[in-house]
């Protein structure tokens, strides 16, 4: 095969992997909290082995990277949607150990325990955090209280960098083996709102519209490469 058509391959896979990305910043345009991804493409040589055979130069798809910048924020009057201002993560307990997210969607369990969407625990400065009955406020600080009772402090995290978080799904993160989060002390938590996703529909559907014209003719590339071969093999063959 030749060269060209190795790296023309090798490009439409990159465009494959990047189309599977789109996919998922488009099914969460509506995740509160989540984060759009980043990746990008760089040359890489082919082996000294694969160079004997053939003189390709792949392309390969760089590593992901999630875009941390925050959402536009969407008031929705309800004291228990919580959003952050600054940079932080709350801390939800799983059965798999902490997790992170600013899907900040709450709810009040039966037992009072301020929940995720999926009955987990919202983690505070001592654990859990029940609340109360009484009239509710969550201040900036994230300080929780229940009339004049105070039920807690949601506890707010940060990580020394973007590199000590991987997406586990959605809008939630863990933090690799190693990495400890700390207190975030410039966070500000926004009761009545929600953080919505940073994907835009619009630069979604300009890329695709861009991967699709690229795939298509790097598609076309490998075709005529391909028939140009065949060409040149009848035509030798014939002459012997």
């Amino acid at each position: 095969m030749p060269g060209g058509a190795y790296s023309a391959l090798s490009g439409m896979q990159t465009r494959l992997e990047e189309l599977d990305r789109l996919a998922a910043d488009l099914a969460n345009i509506g995740t509160a909290g989540y984060k759009r991804e980043q990746t990008g493409a760089f040359v890489a040589e082919r082996t000294p082995f694969a160079r004997e055979l053939e003189s390709a130069v792949d392309v390969v798809g760089g590593n992901r990277r999630v875009d941390q910048r925050p959402g536009t924020l969407a008031s929705t009057g309800r004291n228990l949607d919580l959003a952050l201002e600054g940079k932080g993560f709350f801390v939800i307990e799983t059965a798999n150990g902490p997790r992170y997210t600013r899907d900040g969607g709450f709810t009040r369990s039966a037992d009072g325990t301020l929940v995720t969407r999926q009955g987990e625990p919202v983690l505070g400065q001592a654990g859990p955090i029940r609340i109360p009955a009484g009239d509710l406020l969550i201040e900036g600080d994230g300080t929780v209280k229940a009339g004049a009772t105070v039920a807690g402090k949601i506890r707010v995290v940060q990580f020394g960098s973007e590199s000590e978080i991987v997406r586990e799904s959605g809008a939630r993160f863990r933090a690799i083996p190693g990495a400890e989060p700390v207190p975030a002390p410039g966070a500000t938590v926004l009761s009545g709102s929600l953080e919505q996703s940073n994907a835009s529909v619009v630069d979604i559907m300009a890329r695709l519209t861009d991967l699709t014209r690229t795939f298509e003719t790097l598609q076309r590339g490998v075709t005529t490469l391909s028939n140009d071969l065949d060409g040149r093999a009848i035509t030798e063959l014939a002459k012997r």
